[in-house]
């Protein structure tokens, strides 16, 4: 394997957005949605078509793929917990070992963002004053330029976000949407936290383009996390095509074959469930949705555009993918949870590199995040990690290894990641089928992917796919070993 062209390593700009599904892009089938630069930077690069985080929440995800190791390994496994001081992530490890210089705007969420927990088991009727005390807690990430912002819906004055809209004149709003109340009234889109992002990545782009170190800037948008609040304008298109989109796929009956702790989802007032809404509600949230990813694409397309002014777009890996999915009111629910369903945990992954690998090939092989890091650092030709988990896709995204069949299964795990309820799930999946147990009860899911693909029936409990389970439960136990820590490195026979 050789890299064409020599000089400076690469730059990376890794947009990263939040609960952002496979399929919300063009490029990914959906025919909704209008994401031209997305859709083109697929064109220009690779699109992996079976991408799947390793926990379906953020921190434990955003912990793992920024380390190239398993949730259960970095320890970071819930959200709320303070991130262990030991994790390396990759900007930190391409600026110790490569020299590069290291930027973030918006999300990071590798520690805890809402102090309410410790104010009772009522934590969740206190209001968005007791979130934050600060900028939440940071180790050395690596990161030298940090424009951080957790959440765009809260009103933060530890916000660079937050500072940004009130040096503008304006505050957050949390105005009912007068088409939902599951909607927020969105503020324009030059005022968007995914805007603020761009600009702030732009700004980084045009200061070090002509500098000689190597830079990574990570843009890490909030959207379309809920609530969903997209500009209004941008939501108005949807609202006169409204009939046309599909419901979110449910049968009814379905959760009678599904774990215990999935059975809240059909009660009937939940505030997630999208059993108790309307067609045109859950076709709104639906829209509202869609509408944010409009949003991301604009302005993906507006730091494309500045990346190419910048002359560096030649000499720039750039991965667009996201933390999560949603589950946007499939099987009965909205947002996640102790959920492993495709729309949970399978996310777009795009990488593109100008002239120096495949363009516009699609690789249908199963890849975890963890294979993220591993790869960029192939690319820009420094050594593993000894601690990562991971591997390199850089073969697949060269041309010397086909990207039809990568893994042979993909892992993620879910500890008690929410306060509630308290749940540990583990899942393998193939890619013919799905496992997935739940350990406190013994229960588990089984889908045929071939012959269920929107994961329906399960047949843990079928007769006729008792082998099936078998082999399955053996390949999960033997993933759940790889999830063992290779630190610290062996030194010596005894």
């Amino acid at each position: 394997m050789e890299l064409k062209g020599k000089g400076k390593k690469p730059n990376i700009l890794w947009i990263c957005t939040d609960s952002q599904r496979w399929d919300t892009l063009g490029c990914y089938g959906n025919t909704f949605v209008r994401t031209p630069n997305i859709d083109r930077l697929a064109q220009q690069g690779v699109l992996f078509e079976n991408a799947f985080v390793q926990n379906p929440l953020c921190s434990p995800s955003r912990g793992s793929f920024l380390t190239g190791r398993y949730p259960s390994t970095t320890r970071l496994t819930r959200n709320g917990q303070e991130c262990p001081e030991d994790i390396v992530t990759l900007p930190k490890m391409l600026r110790d070992q490569a020299d590069y210089v290291c930027g973030l705007s918006g999300k990071l969420h590798l520690s805890n963002c809402d102090a309410r927990l410790k104010l009772g088991e009522e934590w969740w009727r206190y209001d968005s004053a007791h979130f934050f005390k600060g900028v939440e807690k940071r180790i050395d990430y690596g990161y030298d330029v940090f424009h951080w912002d957790h959440s765009s819906r809260v009103d933060d004055p530890s916000s660079a976000y937050t500072q940004w809209l009130r040096d503008k004149g304006q505050f957050l709003s949390y105005e009912e949407s007068e088409h939902s109340p599951l909607l927020v009234k969105g503020l324009p889109e030059d005022l968007h936290q995914t805007t603020w992002c761009v600009e702030k990545a732009i700004q980084f782009i045009n200061g070090y383009s002509a500098r000689p170190h190597p830079w990574l800037f990570s843009v890490n948008i909030f959207d379309p996390h809920f609530q969903l609040d997209p500009p209004e304008d941008a939501l108005e298109r949807y609202l006169d095509i409204l009939d046309d989109i599909p419901l979110p796929d449910y049968r009814e009956g379905e959760l009678e074959n599904k774990p215990s702790h999935q059975k809240p989802a059909g009660k009937k007032g939940t505030k997630v469930s999208s059993l108790n809404r309307s067609d045109k509600e859950n076709r709104l949230c639906r829209a509202a949705y869609w509408a944010m990813c409009d949003v991301i694409d604009r302005q993906v397309g507006r730091l494309l555009e500045a990346l190419e002014k910048s002359g560096e777009a030649e000499n720039t890996i750039v991965i667009f993918t996201s933390d999560h999915g949603e589950m946007l009111g499939d099987h009965g629910r909205y947002v996640k949870g102790p959920f492993l369903y495709e729309g949970a945990i399978k996310v777009p992954l795009i990488i593109s590199w100008p002239g120096k690998i495949r363009e516009g090939y699609r690789a249908k092989g199963l890849v975890e995040a963890t294979d993220i890091a591993p790869t960029l650092l192939e690319a820009a030709g420094e050594p593993r990690n000894p601690g990562m988990q991971g591997q390199s896709l850089l073969p697949v995204l060269m041309g010397d290894q086909d990207g039809d069949h990568i893994r042979d299964s993909v892992y993620c795990e879910y500890r008690n990641s929410n306060p509630k309820p308290p749940v540990s799930l583990s899942m393998v999946r193939t890619e013919t089928h799905k496992l997935v147990v739940t350990h406190e009860t013994g229960e588990g899911e089984l889908y045929d992917l071939q012959h269920d693909p929107k994961e329906f029936t399960n047949l843990w409990e079928d007769p006729q796919a008792a082998e099936t389970k078998s082999q399955l439960l053996l390949k999960l136990s033997d993933r759940i070993a790889a999830c063992s820590d290779p630190l610290p490195p062996r030194v010596g026979i005894y």
